[in-house]
């Protein structure tokens, strides 16, 4: 090889190294350029190794950086509503452009506790790794009195928001909402609720009935499916009074007729449900089953920033509006201190009703 030559060969592999991928994507290209070089230049003298690097860097950046890449830990199992966000957002970081490769790992457990131990302690100090969890994951912390709190990581924003539905079976005798406060304030035990873990959102949301009805909330029946197929199956067999969960759980077996819709647990009546709030009752009680997205502890403050930068891309981009009005999920984003602030407000008040339900000493 002559010495020219092997010093353009350095040449190359120096800007390589220093430009990975990027410089490669861009080396077909400026070969057409070094042929062209060389013929001006045959001697292969410090002018052409100057002119193709300089080359080589200048087309480096004008290529768009590559994105980084996310795992998205789901700390629940397939399907339900922790794994479906987190799905989501793997599908439109992707689409977007926000990020070329996510990954979803789901980790289920304890209302989401077992999964957010583990990213608390394996994941510290990787801008690249994401959790997602909520309301739920609030009440589990409580009640599973569980050592890593979302004070152990690195909250990002609320994304989502899901309002509770009350249903009962096509055949059940409670004709509205009403008829079952009713019979809940003469006998609590004698009316059972099926929803999800204890101490979640649906669990919540009893006690806070309960509660606004006049009712020991210490007294309700309420019965703790892991699954949102077990307690679909109960209420259809009218195995228990009444279920309450996400109005997209029960959704296609109200449209069929097979399951009545009492009410939901929104401010004001949603656009596209036929049912009134709970509210309208007399009973005053609003509750959300809340979804959020939090990165890992141990972020510098320029990471954190990067970070909110692509969720902020995510949560104002066509396809995650698209994927909101699919699912029926509320669009509640809120980021930085606001939510923050609002996060230890829904920690205070949850500790507060799950002492009352009993579930929190």
């Amino acid at each position: 090889m002559e010495a020219g030559d092997k010093d353009r060969e350095e040449t190359v592999e120096s800007a390589q190294g220093a430009l990975g991928l990027r410089a490669k994507a861009i080396l077909p290209s400026l070969n057409v350029q070094r042929r062209a070089a060389e013929e001006a230049a045959p001697d292969g003298g410090p002018a052409l190794k100057q002119f193709f690097l300089a080359s080589i860097l200048a087309g480096a950046m004008a290529l768009p950086a590559l994105a980084a890449d996310y795992k998205i830990i789901a700390p629940a199992n397939p399907g339900g509503g922790w794994d479906q966000t987190a799905r989501t957002i793997q599908t439109v970081m992707q689409a977007e452009g926000i990020s070329s490769n996510v990954q979803v790992v789901n980790v289920p457990g304890a209302g989401g506790t077992i999964g957010l131990a583990q990213f608390a302690s394996q994941d510290k100090g990787n801008p690249g790794s994401l959790i997602v969890g909520g309301y739920v994951m609030v009440g589990a912390i409580l009640t599973n009195k569980s050592p890593v709190t979302l004070k152990d990581v690195t909250p990002i924003a609320r994304l989502t928001g899901e309002y509770e539905a009350i249903v009962v079976p096509a055949s059940s005798p409670f004709q509205t909402f009403g008829d079952l406060v009713e019979a809940l304030k003469k006998d609590p035990g004698a009316v059972s609720w099926a929803g999800g873990s204890a101490g979640g959102t649906d669990h919540i949301a009893v006690g806070l009935i309960a509660k606004a009805a006049g009712v020991d909330p210490k007294k309700i029946n309420y019965i703790a499916y892991s699954g949102g197929g077990e307690a679909l199956a109960a209420i259809l067999g009218a195995q228990v009074s009444a279920g309450i969960s996400g109005y997209g759980e029960f959704e296609s077996q109200v449209k069929a007729g097979t399951l009545r819709l009492l009410a939901v647990s929104s401010e004001e009546r949603l656009e596209g449900i036929d049912a009134p709030t709970i509210k309208e009752s007399g009973l005053d009680v609003v509750v959300q089953n809340w979804r959020m997205i939090a990165a890992a502890p141990g972020l510098s403050d320029e990471q954190k920033a990067a970070v909110n930068a692509d969720i902020e891309k995510l949560v104002k981009s066509a396809s995650w509006q698209e994927q909101l009005k699919t699912k029926g999920w509320q669009d509640t984003y809120l980021a930085g201190n606001a939510f923050d602030e609002q996060l230890a407000q829904d920690v205070s008040a949850t500790e507060g009703i799950l002492k009352e339900i009993g579930l929190v000493e």
